[in-house]
């Protein structure tokens, strides 16, 4: 379900996809709403046969789900399958969670129906009801509100940033555009990123550390886009730029992260290379963030690798 949605919010942003992606689109779609439930809740996993293999929840891969179908209701130009994805949504937004970051990918999707339609009840009232279960004002040095960072971090500020938008508080976008900024020094060496490992960073914990996944700079990719679009302020343009460049190579190992031959991504950035395995989770990673600098940066060519 994850790594579905994923695809499915990176095929809808394409702007003008060929019958293929059309395709692609089409069969994501189909698996998310095939695995919600009424009350909003959705499964996780399911066998080759079609099988579900989990309870439905709201854990992280329903706010995954929600985000998704969102942004194919409002990116996707076919009625049909705009029409399709925020029917899901509507679903998925009447389901809650305690989880930090469910809650944070939810409200990224929530904020994009009500951008689109301001009179969609479900949307504001899913946005007011979750605004509790994301931070509140911290200080001190370690202002992040959880003792470790983890994983997907930037998408917490993220939706603070969007839900701050969609609800005309300027106050908490500003709070959410201060708390990424910290995670974007946090994570800065030397003109490039060093993010979070795999197993997480705490006070006094000293970086570069191993094993850096993809999916974290696509998440911080994310996170500044939004920000851009929030502030046009070209400090997030160059956020975006060295989360493409650590892909090609401008980080802790000076290893390229992505296979030109095929446009795979490597699953992980350890000390003294690459972690050779090509999943989805990481390819679609690199994809997302070249779309996102693209978009932004309003060219048409991607950077030679």
């Amino acid at each position: 379900m994850d790594d579905v949605a994923r695809a499915l919010v990176v095929t809808s942003r394409i702007v003008a996809p060929d019958a293929r992606t059309s395709e692609l689109t089409a069969v994501y779609l189909d698996f998310l709403l095939g695995a919600q439930v009424p009350d909003g809740r959705s499964h996780n996993r399911r066998d080759p046969a079609g099988a579900w293999l989990d309870e439905p929840g709201t854990q992280d891969h329903w706010g995954r789900s929600l985000w998704a179908l969102a942004t194919a209701a409002t990116h996707v130009t076919d009625p049909a399958v705009a029409g399709a994805a925020l029917r899901g949504a509507t679903v998925a937004l009447a389901a809650r969670s305690v989880h930090l970051r469910a809650t944070a990918y939810a409200v990224l999707g929530a904020a994009a129906v009500l951008s689109a339609d301001e009179g969609d009840v479900a949307a504001r009232v899913f946005l007011t009801a979750s605004r509790p279960v994301l931070p509140a004002r911290s200080t001190g040095s370690w202002p992040w509100p959880e003792p470790r960072l983890s994983y997907a971090n930037p998408v917490v500020p993220e939706a603070m940033i969007a839900l701050g938008r969609v609800l005309g508080d300027p106050e908490l976008v500003g709070r959410g555009l201060v708390l990424l900024r910290w995670l974007v020094d946090l994570q800065t060496a030397r003109g490039h990123l060093s993010v979070v490992p795999v197993g997480g960073h705490g006070p006094g914990e000293t970086l570069p550390a191993f094993d850096q996944q993809p999916i974290e700079v696509a998440a911080l990719a994310e996170a500044a886009a939004t920000a851009w679009r929030a502030t046009h302020g070209r400090e997030w343009l160059g956020v975006l730029e060295i989360a493409v460049a650590w892909f090609e190579g401008e980080n802790d190992s000076a290893t390229p992260l992505r296979e030109v031959g095929t446009g795979g991504g490597r699953d992980g950035l350890e000390r003294h290379g690459a972690n050779e395995n090509q999943g989805a989770e990481s390819t679609l990673a690199w994809l997302a963030t070249v779309q996102l600098w693209l978009d932004a940066s309003g060219t048409v060519q991607a950077p030679s690798p």
